[in-house]
């Protein structure tokens, strides 16, 4: 794919429920090695975003590309295999299986994939090595906030996607785990080389993305955008005061 070409690309994207229009014309393009975060407060559509990415909600109208492939015109199976061949995904909670270890909830992801037994595990245990978690002989329920969700980052790039997706991931962490998680978040992109895509409510995590947006009446506003639109306005204003 060229580096030109964004790897994550959303185009007029609409989405009502219950005659509530929660994405009213979302356009957004995010290449490969970089990061975006979209912030506002719960209810605005920003799980409904990262739903409708993932092909977990069909949208209403307008067009999703990931990795190359308009997901608005996948059937279900196919769109069920270029998510699992192309995403990774992170949620709030880490949604990982509490009886099993951390080894066994991030390589039963590789074996879902139909990678073999012993690549599976070895991919396991490298990654969260890496990422500071034991590996076995702990029940993942028995580890602590930080280490669960360090878990859940391994288990969405154990499959090595394209794109990286994290709903809310630091919402139930504590201050020092915020800022771990946050920080190996928004590393990704230049270690991976993948593009990572972040809702939160929180305005610290968000800054550490390359782009930052927010979520307005169904719009995504460039908050550098606006900030230096805010700025030129204002330095207008100056100059028209100081002619007078």
């Amino acid at each position: 794919m060229p580096p030109t070409t964004p790897l994550l690309e959303i185009r007029g994207l609409h989405y009502s429920v219950a005659g509530r229009t929660l994405l009213d014309g979302v356009d957004l393009a995010l290449p490969a090695g970089q990061s975006a975060a979209v912030t506002g407060p719960s209810g605005t559509g920003k799980s409904t975003l990262l739903n409708c990415v993932l092909g977990l909600i069909r949208c209403d109208s307008g067009e999703i590309r990931a990795a190359g492939r308009d997901l608005t015109r996948l059937n279900a199976r196919r769109l069920a295999r270029h998510r699992r061949d192309t995403m990774g995904m992170v949620f709030q909670f880490g949604e990982l299986l509490p009886e099993l270890t951390p080894v066994e909830n991030v390589a039963l992801a590789a074996l879902l994939a139909g990678v073999k037994r012993d690549e599976a595990f070895g991919r396991a245990r490298g990654l969260l090595t890496e990422l500071g978690v034991p590996l076995e002989g702990t029940p993942t329920a028995e580890l602590s906030g930080g280490e669960r969700q360090r878990a859940a980052v391994a288990r969405a790039l154990v499959n090595r996607p394209a794109l990286l997706l994290a709903d809310e991931p630091t919402g139930s962490l504590d201050g020092t785990n915020r800022e771990a998680v946050a920080d190996l978040l928004f590393s990704l992109p230049g270690q991976w080389g993948c593009a990572v895509l972040v809702v939160t409510h929180d305005g610290s995590v968000a800054a550490r993305a390359d782009h930052r947006f927010a979520l307005r009446e169904g719009r995504l506003v460039d908050e550098a955008a606006e900030a230096a639109e805010a700025a030129q306005a204002a330095r207008t204003a100056r100059t028209l005061r100081g002619t007078r």
